[in-house]
């Protein structure tokens, strides 16, 4: 979304206690959030809006300058995705919890649909980095985007082998995108910038909390297939988010490790708990169908030129069914047009039907 547009998105962003489903009640009863922003009292009442959100709004919005804001944000390189963007990450927004706009360093893509999120330890010990290591570079050769929360130990690691291996990383962070923590992953960040994207829920300037680092964590499972723990004690952030993950209907996998080290208990707990145990990137491929993806992308590449209009309606599909009504929601394009495009994506080969209508990528 253009920052223009996104002025009051980012406005309301700024007032404690507006979250989406607040934002959801001004929008349908305003219209659009501009005219919410400029309404009186009473009116955010009668939207359905409770009496502390209602003063929050009326005490905060008049030391908000919406024209300061956009300034910072062009300033630091960051763009806003609201959950009214087509460009908003699907897979995100069918958690029951997605957050109504995502700040964004970099730049997300279709690919990154494809995406598994690694965790771990911020202690990580030899053996969690050659695992991480070696399964991720496997990962990022096979075209799947590695998400993590860029922290000290297996986050690092993670992000780092997607970058040497010519493959791209997200990183969530805990906190506004004009800051980096921990401070000195300035330049991995920059990188991931790069070849990627930082991604935030929380405004500029928002300092990071403990808080926050779960909240942070459901955003990391939810923009991914599932989650990979490499090292984690009982005690554990990663274990927060292979949580966030069995909430989400994701797949959760762990790395086993030794019965004696600590660093292992909690992820041979989510072992005992069902969680698939890794040894090799083929086992998470195979678990997820993704095993041929690094030969159909190259081959899709070499031989299968796309329109703008395929490359569009290619944004609105993965490898879970979407049918055509959505395709035609998400791109606002006519059915007429969708329904050619689709045939056309079918014969290609880049797309098929799996009955009611419903598309998937092929």
């Amino acid at each position: 979304m253009d920052l223009s547009e996104a002025r009051y998105w980012v406005g309301f962003n700024l007032i404690p206690g507006i979250g989406r489903i607040k934002l959801s009640l001004l929008e349908a009863y305003f219209g659009d959030l501009e005219r919410a922003w400029h309404a009186p009292a009473a009116e955010f009442k009668a939207a359905g809006l409770d009496t502390k959100s209602t003063e929050a709004i009326v005490s905060l919005r008049g030391q908000i300058s919406l024209d300061d804001e956009l300034e910072k944000l062009t300033r630091y390189g960051v763009t806003v995705i609201t959950g009214n963007d087509s460009t908003y990450p699907r897979r995100l927004k069918e958690t029951y919890d997605w957050p109504p706009l995502l700040y964004v360093r970099g730049t997300l893509t279709p690919e990154d649909e494809c995406a598994l999120a690694v965790v771990g330890t911020r202690r990580a010990s030899i053996y969690g980095r050659q695992a991480t290591e070696e399964i991720v570079a496997d990962l990022a050769h096979s075209g799947i985007t590695i998400v993590s929360g860029l922290a000290k130990g297996i986050d690092a690691i993670a992000h780092r082998t997607a970058l040497q291996s010519g493959g791209r990383t997200i990183a969530v962070a805990g906190c506004g995108l004009d800051l980096v923590y921990p401070s000195d992953h300035v330049a991995l960040a920059r990188q991931i910038m790069e070849r990627g994207a930082l991604i935030s829920e929380f405004p500029l300037g928002t300092r990071p909390k403990a808080e926050h680092f779960p909240q942070r964590n459901r955003i990391i499972s939810g923009i991914s297939l599932g989650v990979l723990v490499v090292e984690a004690g009982e005690k554990s952030g990663a274990l927060n988010t292979a949580h966030w993950a069995a909430e989400q209907n994701r797949d959760v996998f762990a790395v086993p490790g030794s019965i004696f080290s600590p660093a292992s208990r909690g992820t041979n707990h989510l072992i005992q708990e069902g969680a698939k145990l890794v040894c090799h990137s083929s086992d998470i491929l195979e678990e997820l169908n993704l095993s041929m993806m690094a030969q159909q992308l190259e081959m899709k590449e070499i031989t299968t030129p796309v329109t703008d209009t395929e490359a569009q309606l290619l944004t609105c599909l993965s490898r879970e069914a979407t049918h055509i009504d959505d395709v035609c929601r998400h791109t606002g394009l006519p059915v007429a047009t969708v329904t050619s495009t689709l045939a056309m994506l079918e014969l290609k080969g880049l797309a098929k039907q799996v009955g009611g209508m419903n598309y998937v990528l092929a």
